[in-house]
């Protein structure tokens, strides 16, 4: 959405990269990614969540069977366009590794440095109250 969380940041260029696993139709993400401007790695919806998982728990790395025999194991997918359109940064191909006969990805975790979280209401403390 263009006038809503993450659009917001985007219109102001506060945004360098993301790691996503949906972004939407948002036309100024969609502006800057072409242009660019914005990095973008994509990544499948639970395989992010592990990432981001394994990072809190202090697991460096962890193995997934998904991404297997896709751009995200074989590498290659445009993270940054040149402003001409050809491919600046590509995704690196991941590890693979076979365990009882079934293929595995290496994938990385991640670490936030801050989070945004959008509460109905907050106190000094840290305590918030959502609304749904």
């Amino acid at each position: 959405v263009d006038d809503f969380g993450l659009g917001l940041l985007l219109k102001t260029k506060q945004i360098k990269r993301m790691i996503s696993s949906y972004v939407g139709e948002n036309a100024e993400f969609e502006r800057q990614y072409l242009s660019g401007e914005l990095e973008v790695e994509l990544t499948p919806q639970g395989t992010l969540a592990e990432r981001i998982r394994a990072g809190g728990a202090g697991i460096p790395a962890f193995f997934t069977a998904t991404g297997y025999g896709t751009l995200i194991q074989e590498g290659g997918s445009p993270i940054k366009y040149n402003t001409d359109g050809s491919i600046a940064i590509a995704s690196q191909p991941r590890e693979v590794r076979e365990f009882e006969g079934r293929h595995f990805v290496m994938e990385k975790a991640i670490t936030g440095d801050f989070a945004l979280v959008k509460a109905w209401k907050a106190d000094r403390a840290g305590n918030i109250i959502f609304r749904y």
